[in-house]
């Protein structure tokens, strides 16, 4: 099973996506779990979050260097991410110490990941390497961005879904968390259905064979209809996405 642990200032806005469709019975099924760490919530350590001020529960303040908007400050961020992982990433690092595979990859268990424009494009062949991970963490910036000093606490990774800015990474987190579990093994029922793993084409058809819209028929494509495998699928590669 896969946890992932997402680090957001609005775990809520996750809700109605994740607890749905696949992803839910992914979770219902025992693939994946889904962990939410607030940094309003650790503040101020030791207090919990339902005792705190607004004042106390304040995660941003004013960049250093001038500049707009307010960064998101580094320890609140520091200590989910501990809170979430802290002790596995000990052991994981005891561990490869004492194997002497430090650099050794296929035995960590932990990931990190940071939302950034810059970072690595996300794609489904890195959509498949986070598949191996047993715990995956995901740090969701929001305003201006989060002090820079997180990234030296943990070792981490910049992950980019597309060349352009979102207000937040919530919805880079519910995309990676979206492709990664649709590939688990057993998640789909049937492997077929990652449409990368076939000839998928980006016009599909359904019945009925036709279609009648304000006095225009729409027909479905003679070839689609001919039972003649081989030369569907050469239709089909030939308008592939």
């Amino acid at each position: 099973m896969i946890t992932f642990h997402i680090i957001t200032l609005f775990p809520e806005s996750f809700e109605s996506y994740l607890n749905a469709s696949i992803v839910k019975r992914a979770q219902e099924d025992g693939y994946i779990a889904l962990k939410y760490y607030n940094p309003r919530d650790f503040t101020i350590p030791g207090k919990k979050g339902r005792d705190m001020t607004y004042a106390e529960r304040r995660v941003d303040s004013r960049p250093y260097g001038g500049g707009p908007g307010m960064i998101i400050e580094a320890l609140p961020v520091i200590r989910a991410i501990d809170k979430a992982v802290g002790r596995k990433l000990k052991a994981q690092n005891a561990k490869l110490k004492t194997s002497g595979a430090i650099t050794g990859k296929k035995n960590q268990k932990v990931k990190i990941i940071f939302f950034s424009p810059s970072g690595e494009m996300f794609t489904n062949g890195v959509a498949d390497s986070f598949k191996r991970y047993k715990d995956i963490v995901m740090v969701c910036g929001r305003y201006e961005g989060i002090d820079a000093r997180v990234k030296k606490a943990f070792p981490m990774v910049d992950i980019s879904i597309g060349p352009y800015v979102l207000t937040g990474g919530e919805l880079p987190a519910m995309i990676v968390i979206d492709a990664v579990t649709r590939r688990i093994s057993g998640v789909l029922g049937d492997n077929q259905s990652i449409e990368e793993n076939r000839t998928a084409c980006p016009d599909v058809y359904t019945r009925p064979e036709v279609i009648e819209f304000k006095k225009k028929k729409y027909h479905v494509p003679k070839i689609l209809l001919s039972g003649d495998h081989a030369k569907i699928e050469e239709w089909k590669k030939g308008r592939k996405m």
